[in-house]
């Protein structure tokens, strides 16, 4: 087979065809430069730049967007480099009515991502990668914006916190639609609610589900790669597999189903294969290898694309990761600074 450009590799997996090899992406937080638009993007193309992975994700700082309707973020960094909201926007029942649709060509932290973008100005360290944003779920960002207070809200203010939702997802349409219009590919969505350890089912379904429903439905006909990042554990598999997309994430090394069963419910790719704590940070070369060997084994290497379930811990050795792209034939860069 002739040597395909990333873009034909993903699309390929996507579409179950085959590929000249497995593609694969790794993603990680830039919690030192994440503040300035120019300091992600640069952060990320050298990023990228050295592991050659087969998508670029802009991975911003958590709070990015939350901060318009009220969130402060917290100093400290976790470790996985996101920063939580040190000061919650939503502290009493009445807070929701102050979450309104927001304009995200102006509005802090969504108009910086949107620098963010074109900053990279497809930059020729991208390649051939198809790039992609990340935004969070409606009610992941419901979450972000009242912490702990939710579950009660849910009951006790649902009109209002359905409003929110409302407002939310206006918001993240127009700021999808407008990256789409900068030259992205599609999106990365991240769903944060749809675990059983963050919500009921029923929560999910009468609070979540709806709005990740609408929000797919809207990009569809703009995204020629959307991936639904299921997050978190014990996770509602069968609903998200349902949602409109083109390729599911989620932490398969960690929690039901494996990459195989995945595979068998989802219409699209799977991506994972990789623990990214227990094997790209803390195990060795060899641990990743064999992750990588028996994730392409579940899927007789079609319709996949080898990732981490989420973001690389801040301190993962880069001899791990660069053996998971010299076991899948993609390109290292030597890059000043790292050592091989």
């Amino acid at each position: 087979m002739k040597q395909m450009s990333r873009r034909e590799r993903v699309l390929a997996a996507i579409n179950r065809q085959p590929v000249d090899r497995v593609p694969y992406a790794v993603w990680r937080h830039f919690p030192t430069v994440d503040h300035s638009s120019a300091g992600l993007a640069q952060a990320t193309l050298r990023f990228h730049e050295r592991y050659g992975s087969d998508f670029l994700k802009i991975t911003p700082r958590g709070g990015y967007a939350v901060e318009a309707w009220g969130c402060v973020e917290s100093t400290a960094v976790r470790e996985d480099g996101h920063r939580p909201c040190g000061t919650c926007a939503v502290r009493s029942g009445d807070d929701w009515k102050k979450i309104r649709a927001l304009d995200p060509a102006s509005a802090p932290g969504y108009a910086e991502e949107i620098e963010t973008i074109i900053r990279l100005g497809f930059d020729r360290r991208i390649g051939d990668a198809p790039v992609l944003p990340t935004l969070f779920s409606p009610l992941s960002l419901a979450r972000k914006l009242s912490a702990d207070r939710l579950p009660n809200d849910m009951r006790e203010h649902a009109g209002a916190v359905t409003d929110a939702l409302e407002a939310i997802t206006e918001t993240l349409i127009k700021f999808a639609l407008l990256a789409l219009t900068e030259g992205v590919s599609g999106i990365f969505y991240s769903i944060q609610a749809a675990s059983r350890s963050a919500n009921s089912e029923e929560d999910y379904a009468r609070f979540g589900e709806p709005y990740d429903q609408r929000f797919l439905e809207a990009i569809a006909a703009k995204s020629t790669l959307t991936i639904v990042h299921c997050h978190g554990d014990r996770l509602m598999f069968d609903r998200l597999a349902r949602l409109r997309g083109h390729a599911w994430n989620w932490d398969d090394r960690a929690t039901p189903p494996s990459l195989r069963d995945g595979q068998a419910q989802v219409p699209g790719a799977v991506i994972g294969g990789l623990h990214q704590w227990k094997t790209l940070r803390d195990g060795t070369a060899e641990q990743a290898v064999a992750e990588v060997r028996d994730a392409i084994a579940q899927t007789a290497g079609t319709g996949l694309i080898v990732g981490p379930g989420c973001v690389l811990p801040m301190n993962t050795p880069d001899a791990t990761v660069a053996a998971v792209v010299q076991t899948l034939g993609g390109p290292l860069k030597r890059i000043p600074g790292i050592k091989e």
